[in-house]
């Protein structure tokens, strides 16, 4: 990848630069799924996860599980989830905007002191298109679009998976791996601002 294209993974709509990663091991929680269902979401985390060098452990001492994963048929269902308001500002405002957006999926981050991802809430509303997509495909592309906090549009044209010819597995695609391995790379940052930093990652692309 040139400079260029890392430099547009994270940039926002409004043309600002905005890079972020865990700071602390991820805990996820799965909510609206079946047992085999859950273990193909959690396992889909841990592979990214491991891919990252990112840490994962088994309980948050702040939250109890900081990457919290909900499925669902209806927006509306999220007004009844308990204390879902206290981790999500203005939800009953938000939870609008998306049934008047037609919106099948939303992400929200949650950041620490240094600006490091603290906690992440992946919304699926599993209808139509969405509902078609196989679990695993599903599962590995919202881990990878919560394993680092990416411009709002880095995947809208391209997906960040690939399906092998040979055999029919999707995968995450080599160019992408490698950024997100450069970007957990013990000197780089827990978070950045600066274009400086996509010339950073291209560096160790590089290496």
């Amino acid at each position: 990848m040139t400079p260029e294209q890392i430099e547009q993974l994270f940039t926002r709509t409004d043309g600002s630069y905005a890079f972020a990663r865990w700071g602390r091991p991820i805990v996820p929680v799965v909510f609206g799924v079946e047992d085999e269902t859950l273990k193909v979401v959690k396992g889909a985390v841990e592979a990214v996860a491991t891919l990252a060098g990112a840490q994962m452990d088994e309980l948050d001492g702040e939250l109890g599980a900081n990457l919290m994963f909900f499925f669902f048929r209806d927006w509306d269902e999220l007004l009844d989830v308990p204390d879902l308001g206290r981790l999500i500002p203005d939800l009953e405002s938000l939870v609008g905007r998306l049934k008047a957006a037609n919106a099948s999926q939303y992400r929200a981050f949650r950041f620490d002191n240094d600006h490091a991802i603290q906690a992440a809430f992946v919304f699926l509303r599993m209808t139509g298109e969405m509902a078609d997509i196989p679990a695993e495909t599903l599962a590995l592309s919202q881990a990878v679009q919560v394993i680092v906090m990416w411009g709002d549009q880095a995947f809208s044209e391209t997906s960040p998976l690939a399906v092998l010819p040979e055999t029919g597995a999707t995968i995450l695609r080599p160019e992408i791996a490698g950024v997100i391995a450069a970007a957990y790379d013990r000197m780089m940052p827990p978070s950045a601002d600066d274009t400086s930093h996509a010339l950073r990652l291209f560096a160790r692309l590089q290496g």
